[in-house]
């Protein structure tokens, strides 16, 4: 594991769980399925709530799908979610250190996580050394920088940089999107295919939803408590960006847009 200052600035309140069991493969992986096929092994690397896993394992059937995460609760809970199908498993684990042998798997796959550690290099040389000669590593991240909203709220405004300087000073890059090409090449693959792909929220149950916790999250997750001990906002700052959270929601008109870069590498 790094030795730097590195600490996931969500945490595990369950609105943020409630957030992340929203992720499928079709609206969170879709760059993924042209290199998913029937017996392919999966590794997916901070699988959280595991929605994404259990997809994937429904894809690859009969092959082995292992979700790792850091959170023995979060594992817990979502090994009982794939308890419903045979082909998928969940363990408590480090991305620096993943619990398989070498070249032992198809395909290693993380979604929001590479954002989140302190050497994402390293930890995709792992991916490296994880995936078979001829398998694919892939990766998707959020980056930040790049994310637009309407309308143009201050509460929202004051919330991006809040968040920002906490993701940052938990150890992690809040503008991962742009840089995974970079790190996947630094980490020694040689073939690196690098797409972006979108989130959009606008409609009337989009808006309720994930202004709905976002909101929550402002004063409630890991998030609010970091960015208080941190000095980095006030409870009144995070009282203000909850009540944009919820003006953003009730507009009819609102949208809320995240790009994402993705990378399969390979070599």
């Amino acid at each position: 594991m790094s030795d730097a200052r590195e600490q996931y600035t969500h945490g595990h309140h369950e609105s943020v769980l409630r957030s992340h069991s929203w992720r499928t493969v079709e609206n969170s992986a879709a760059y993924l399925l042209p290199y998913l096929a029937q017996g392919s092994s999966v590794l997916d690397v901070g699988s959280g709530p595991g929605t994404i896993t259990v997809d994937l394992a429904s894809r690859v059937q009969p092959a082995p799908v292992i979700g790792v995460d850091a959170s023995a609760e979060v594992v817990a809970k979502a090994a009982v979610l794939g308890a419903a199908i045979d082909n998928v498993s969940f363990v408590t684990g480090d991305a620096y250190a993943l619990p398989v042998d070498d070249h032992s798997v198809d395909v290693v796959h993380a979604h929001q996580v590479l954002q989140h550690v302190a050497d994402p290099v390293a930890v995709l040389r792992e991916f490296r050394r994880a995936v078979r000669h001829d398998g694919v590593a892939a990766a998707r991240d959020v980056d930040y920088a790049a994310v637009a909203w309407y309308p143009l709220l201050p509460g929202l405004d004051r919330w991006m940089s809040v968040y920002r300087a906490v993701h940052r000073a938990n150890g992690g890059e809040p503008d991962a999107g742009r840089r995974l090409k970079s790190w996947a090449l630094e980490a020694g693959f040689t073939d690196v295919h690098a797409t972006a792909s979108v989130w959009c929220f606008s409609t009337s149950e989009d808006r309720d939803w994930w202004g709905g916790t976002w909101a929550i999250r402002a004063l409630e997750s890991g998030f609010a408590s970091d960015a208080l001990s941190l000095g980095l906002a006030t409870a009144d700052d995070l009282r203000e960006i909850s009540d944009a959270w919820l003006e953003w929601s009730q507009t009819p008109d609102a949208t809320f847009i995240m790009p994402h870069g993705e990378i399969i590498a390979r070599g």
